[in-house]
């Protein structure tokens, strides 16, 4: 078989190390084979990077398994190497015992080869905006998670806000559930705090609040609001950031980030 990269290194890649596998090519069609063990801590994935650009080699290989092989990529990014990232299924090897040196061998073979094609690895500035909206994503099912929590101790409590209220989650609504945190008001005084056209319900809003609102009920309910108040201050940051992060591809690209899926909306 054709033999298509002169230099190529395998990478087996785990939580704890890496075991790399460097192919030399020589010109008579032999090939060395050099086979290292390096720990994942940055000082040791910088002297793999070190010691593979010492051996000439032009091509790296791994599996894009799990999340290890991310800070790899990061050392080795930038440098005079291409980094192929393949596809965990498209690397198999046929059944048989098993090692890391294995493993990272049969990857550095497939390189040589030319039997690996790389998975998309976006550039570095998609990669923090993926990573900044995933987790953002995460937050706005946190915080709809906790508002269901919060509606189902209200309607334990026989506080029918909800069924009076478009929106409980609204000004008005805070203010209710601050009140019946602090257990002070009456149903009638909790109803005068309605705001715009909300008032237009206030005897229903009366109805609604007269509950059995217990201590074991503004205990649950002051933690689910101090909750609530911290997954919308994240949000605001999370969404400030996002703004500063696209701003460089707005500029590049004015139209296509017109586009709602980049805004975090």
């Amino acid at each position: 078989m054709q033999t298509l990269v002169e230099r190529g290194c395998g990478l087996d890649v785990h939580q704890a190390t890496v075991v790399a596998c460097l192919l030399i090519v020589l010109k008579n069609g032999q090939v060395q084979k050099h086979v290292r063990t390096f720990a994942t801590t940055t000082r040791e994935l910088l002297a793999l990077c070190a010691w593979l650009l010492s051996q000439g080699c032009t091509h790296v290989a791994m599996e894009s398994t799990g999340v290890y092989w991310k800070p790899v990529y990061a050392v080795l990014e930038g440098e005079a190497l291409e980094i192929v990232v393949a596809n965990a299924q498209h690397v198999k090897k046929v059944p048989g015992r098993k090692t890391d040196v294995k493993d990272a061998e049969w990857i550095a073979d497939l390189l040589c080869h030319g039997l690996l094609r790389s998975s998309f690895v976006p550039p570095k500035p998609i990669r923090e905006l993926r990573d900044l909206t995933r987790y953002r994503r995460k937050l706005v099912e946190s915080q709809t998670a906790e508002r269901n929590r919060l509606l189902k101790l209200l309607e334990s409590a026989n506080i029918k806000l909800a069924s009076v209220a478009s929106d409980v989650f609204g000004v008005s609504g805070l203010l209710m559930r601050q009140a019946l945190v602090e257990g002070q008001d009456t149903a009638q005084e909790m109803a005068q705090l309605a705001k715009k056209q909300l008032r237009k319900k206030i005897p229903e809003l009366e109805l609604a609040l007269e509950g059995k609102v217990e201590e074991h009920h503004r205990f649950l309910l002051k933690l689910q609001l101090d909750r609530l108040e911290a997954v919308e201050k994240d949000l605001a940051l999370l969404e400030q950031r996002l703004q500063e992060k696209l701003q460089p591809i707005r500029r590049k690209s004015p139209c296509w980030m017109k586009s709602r899926a980049w805004t975090g909306r």
